[in-house]
Formats: C-alpha cells, sequence, structure tokens
C-alpha cells in the first residue's frame, strides 16, 4: 500500500509541536516549514532502512539549516528509526535528540551541523566522497534562505559545480524571514534561482514547497539531473510557521518561540483538522 504523504506530513507536524511544547521552546517556526520535503524524502525517496542507519551505500540528508533539527527528529521517529517517545526528551539532559542534529547521538544523523553554512560544506564533501566510492549514493541537504547569506554556502557551491557533483540535490526552504525580520530587508539574496544556476546548478523551484504533491514531483525531476553532471538546487517557497496559524502570524517572531502544553495540544487539534 502507497504511503499517504499527507498523512505523514500531519504526523510529523504533531509531533513538532508536541516536543517543542513539552520542552517549552524552541525554533518552531523554521522546523513547520519544511515538514513536506521531510516527509517526501524519508517516506518516499531516500534509499535507507532505519534498522541499519549506517549501511553502506545509503542515500544521505545533511540538515545544514540547524534549527530544523527538531523536524527531523520527527521525520526519524515516524520512520522508525527511534522510539517516538524519545520526542519528549528533545534538549533536555542526556537526551539523544539536542537541539541541533548531532551524529555521534541520534540514528539516522548523518552529518552533525551547527554554525550555518557548514552542514552544507559537509554535503558537498560526502558527494565528492560518495562519487570516489562508487557507492550510488544521493546526498540531499537543506539549506535556509537567511542561511544562503553565509559566504561559506557560495564557496562549497562553486566546489560542487567544479567536481560535477551530480549526485548532490539541495534545497532552500525559502519562507522568506529570519530572525530579524525579512530575508529581503537585511541581506537579499534575489534573484535566488539566477545566482544558482550561474554558479554551473540546476534549478527547479516550487511554487508551494508545503502542498507535498507539489514537492514530490520536483524532487523526482532533481533526480533526472544525476548524470548531468551538475549538481541541483531546489528552491521551494514556503511558509514559516506552515499549519499553525497563531505560529504563522508571529511572522519572523516565530524564529524561536515559547510554546506551552495546551498550546501545542490546540495546535494538534488545528493540524488534524479537529480545532
Amino acid at each position: 500500500m502507497e504511503t499517504d504523504l499527507r498523512e505523514v506530513c500531519r504526523d510529523i507536524r504533531c509531533d513538532i509541536v508536541t516536543s517543542i511544547g513539552h520542552l517549552g521552546v524552541g525554533h518552531i517556526g523554521g522546523c513547520l516549514s519544511v515538514v513536506e520535503l521531510l516527509a517526501v524524502l524519508y517516506f518516499e525517496e531516500m534509499n535507507i532502512d532505519p534498522h541499519d542507519p549506517k549501511k553502506e551505500g545509503r542515500d544521505r540528508f545533511v540538515c545544514s539549516k540547524g534549527h530544523a533539527g527538531p523536524a527531523v527528529y520527527a521525520a526519524l521517529a515516524n520512520r522508525g528509526f527511534f522510539d517516538k517517545k524519545e520526542l519528549l526528551t528533545l534538549n533536555q539532559g542526556g537526551t539523544h535528540l539536542p537541539s541541533h542534529c548531532d551524529a555521534r547521538l541520534t540514528p539516522g544523523i548523518d552529518m552533525t551541523t551547527g554554525s550555518l553554512g557548514q552542514g552544507f560544506s559537509c554535503a558537498v564533501g560526502a558527494a565528492l566522497g560518495s562519487k570516489l566510492e562508487g557507492d550510488g549514493a544521493v546526498i540531499y541537504t537543506l539549506i535556509g534562505d537567511g542561511e544562503s547569506q553565509e559566504g561559506q554556502i557560495w564557496e562549497a557551491a562553486m566546489f560542487a559545480a567544479a567536481k560535477k557533483l551530480d549526485n548532490l540535490i539541495a534545497f532552500t526552504d525559502s519562507n522568506k524571514l529570519q530572525l530579524d525580520g525579512a530575508v529581503e530587508d537585511i541581506n537579499s539574496i534575489s534573484p535566488l534561482d539566477e545566482k544558482w544556476a550561474a554558479f554551473g546548478w540546476n534549478v527547479i523551484e516550487v511554487e508551494d514547497g508545503n502542498d507535498v504533491e507539489q514537492v514530490s514531483l520536483a524532487v523526482k525531476h532533481a533526480k533526472t539531473g544525476i548524470g548531468s553532471e551538475k549538481p541541483t538546487m531546489v528552491i521551494l517557497n514556503t511558509k514559516k510557521g506552515c499549519g499553525v496559524k497563531w505560529i504563522e502570524d508571529l511572522g519572523s517572531g516565530n524564529h524561536n518561540v515559547n510554546v506551552n502544553e495546551e498550546q501545542a495540544r490546540a495546535a494538534v487539534l488545528e493540524i488534524r483538522g479537529e480545532a
């Protein structure tokens, strides 16, 4: 039976708000904006095995946009990499789920990420290593639009194109907001599609990156670029805080939000369409 990706998205969203609500605070806006991508990758496209997280030749996902760690954990738990009960230990003492992804602690995490820009460089290195190894893996990586103001992003982009890393598929979470306001007002990265094309990448833009069907089609399209001798960038136009209206309405203020358990329960009902 085919996976119902819409239901997967609802489950991941509910687990994000529940885990952050249990902790009391978290980077909820940028977690909710990338749910559809994670559902497509972990439940439809990636060659992975929850029972053998380190298997040779597996596809890998690097979350360079480190603030989205809780969203990745929710996806991994729903995919069966660890018990969903562990999500309630998010960012607490002794947890296997720190705020930002740590490959030493969490099954299914392929690269430790922290300072913005560094994960993207690591993903480029992983793609090069996979090419040299000839293991057939596809390396996926996620960056933010605010993160794209980092010079390291563009150094790595130039290197990936020079090395013809067509096994690298990257995604930009273009939710148009960062900690201090609108990306366009702080340090515009427009026109983003033309920039990536100028750096020698295939470019795909998704009109609604929170429409799981559009994202699914885009990832399939991106995979046709394998063999083109070019890496591929998929620009996802998303909404920060997508799925919970009061979080969406905070705008750039939803970067890091206090969320109590009552608010989290209400958000779950909204996500489920039961509010």
